[in-house]
């Protein structure tokens, strides 16, 4: 493991380690469920005065966050290397820079697509009456993030959630603690008010101490299991909660693709992160007329992939972040084996030189060899279970409405791809895939454009993040409504009495019809009930 909880005499402590060398990098103490409660008490305090700030404010706030990031850029992007063990140029292309972007762009764009919005009420509006929405940030924000990527998704919730108003909990994964208590200096040297962006460390017990002290919403980032957990628990206070829940991604390849891109998008999309990614590549179905061609390409596109520690700018493939990540890939490879499917490259513990030295690590075996697997089938286990490792297993299809067919056939519903020449057919299938992103001839990386929604269908969850979409999962809606002719009363009014009904057929065979043209038929009646109320307030004020 890269960090372990350990017990002293006067705290609990998490040790975190370098998975690449074994290395103990640092130690962060775990946080009490006391102390996590009172930090969402302390966040709720201040979320009362950052709700009334203004979008100026706020937007300055974030954007002198990224200027912290920017002025240390290399020593953070180390930092995730180290703790994380992802190559140190995916520290910068895959966590800083997309989360860079969506800092400055939620910071600019925030106000604008929360501003209030008028709503078309329809006939109602010819009877003076006018509706408008106004949009109010929840509170408090606990963000529990995995720990893939424990800079961008943490960091990047938690500056959409600042600028929509509400005050931030993050508990980081205890696998990455000093990544997340980065996090927590990054707002406070940008000069965030104190409790604003508040960081609780701890494994799973500290996670369920944040969502017991139940703040306004729960964002998590996991396996099923534990969002069922958290989704249970949240509900004992109905916490709202948002779901990202990993994925089985599938990417098909058609005859008319160009196989080279498409060799190269498979390597990157099933191998970057060392595959630890929930959009990773993890099922590529390819159309049997041009299978042998597409595996040739992408088993000498990864002949020249080099793996090694993370922080040498020369290396692609890192180690797994953990022991029983590890496993899960050794057992799938395995299962691979055993069903038939054969290892064209890879298939094992990878004999990894790491140091300055160039001495053998000792110790130490989190590094997987990428590996690319043909023969492979959905009946295979490994077909329908996550990996979240180094593998790139390959199928083949006939027909269009087989391909659609096998990639549909998961739980998961994350993310997918179709690569074609045939734009229309690309666009046909990517509308036939249960996922909540497609790309077409392109993989894996939308989750750093921060524009775009992101979530999945079925189990990869519930909810959204970035985008629109997931601005809107940090507010509420508030329905403001107003009748500027408020000067008689209204027909629907109590009491009740023949002339009332008679009006109320009208409203549904007339009024409800939304045409003009029948409402005006509806007038005579209208306010024959409208003065048999005035009458009846008169006759009360005798």
């Amino acid at each position: 493991m890269n960090a372990v909880l350990q017990h002293t005499e006067h705290d609990d402590l998490i040790i975190s380690f370098d998975p690449a060398i074994g290395e103990e990098i640092g130690r962060i103490s775990v946080t009490p469920a006391e102390d996590v409660e009172a930090a969402v008490n302390r966040a709720r305090e201040v979320f009362h005065k950052w709700k009334t700030t203004s979008f100026g404010e706020r937007k300055a706030l974030v954007m002198k966050a990224r200027e912290v990031i920017l002025a240390e850029m290399d020593e953070i992007a180390h930092l995730i290397s180290r703790e994380s063990g992802k190559p140190f140029g995916e520290a910068i292309a895959m966590e800083i820079a997309p989360v860079l972007d969506l800092m400055q762009w939620i910071a600019r764009r925030a106000e604008k697509m929360l501003k209030p919005r008028r709503v078309g009420i329809g006939l109602y509006g010819l009877l003076g009456r006018s509706s408008k929405i106004i949009y109010k940030p929840y509170g408090v924000v606990g963000i529990i993030p995995a720990w893939n990527y424990p800079f961008s998704i943490p960091l990047g919730e938690a500056a959409m959630a600042v600028m929509a108003g509400n005050s931030v909990v993050i508990k980081p994964s205890e696998l990455t603690p000093l990544v997340g208590e980065k996090i927590g200096e990054i707002f406070e040297k940008a000069g965030a008010p104190d409790g604003l962006v508040h960081i609780v460390h701890g494994a799973g017990e500290t996670g369920a101490a944040l969502v017991n002290a139940a703040p306004e919403k729960i964002m998590f980032t996991g396996s099923v299991a534990t969002g069922k957990k958290i989704a249970k628990a949240a509900a004992e206070n109905l916490t709202s909660t948002v779901l990202e829940l990993g994925g089985k991604d599938p990417m098909i390849v058609f005859e008319d693709a160009n196989l080279e891109l498409a060799a190269g998008a498979a390597v990157w999309g099933a191998f970057c992160n060392a595959g630890q990614s929930c959009s990773s590549v993890e099922r590529l179905y390819v159309h049997e007329s041009v299978a042998e061609e597409l595996t040739s390409l992408i088993v000498a596109k990864v002949k020249q992939l080099k793996q090694g520690r993370g922080d040498s700018e020369d290396i692609s493939i890192g180690p797994m972040s953990s022991e029983r990540q590890l496993k899960i890939v050794e057992d799938h490879v395995n299962a691979f084996r055993e069903s038939g499917a054969t290892i064209e490259i890879g298939g094992g513990s990878a004999d990894v030189l790491v140091g300055n030295e160039g001495k053998a690590r000792t110790g130490v075996h989190l590094f997987y060899e990428p590996t690319v697997i043909s023969g492979a089938t959905n009946d295979m286990r490994p077909m329908r279970e996550e990996t979240f490792g180094p593998t790139l297993p390959i199928a083949t299809f006939k027909t269009e409405e087989e391909a659609i067919h096998l990639a549909n056939d998961s739980e998961f519903g994350l993310t997918a791809s179709v690569w074609t020449r045939d734009y229309a057919k690309g666009r046909r299938v990517a509308q036939q895939i249960e996922a909540g992103s497609v790309c077409i001839n392109e993989v894996l990386y939308t989750h750093g454009i921060g524009q775009t929604p992101w979530g999945g269908f079925k189990n990869s969850g519930r909810g959204r993040t970035h985008g629109l979409e997931g601005l809107m999962e940090l507010v509420q809606p508030q329905h403001i409504h107003t009748n500027r002719l408020a000067l008689l009363p209204d027909a629907w009014w109590m009491p009740y009495t023949p002339t009332a009904v008679e009006t109320f057929r009208g409203f549904a065979s007339k009024f409800a019809s939304g045409s003009i043209i029948k409402t005006t038929a509806l007038l005579p009646q209208l306010l024959k009930r409208i003065r048999e109320l005035m009458n009846v307030n008169r006759e009360a004020k005798k």
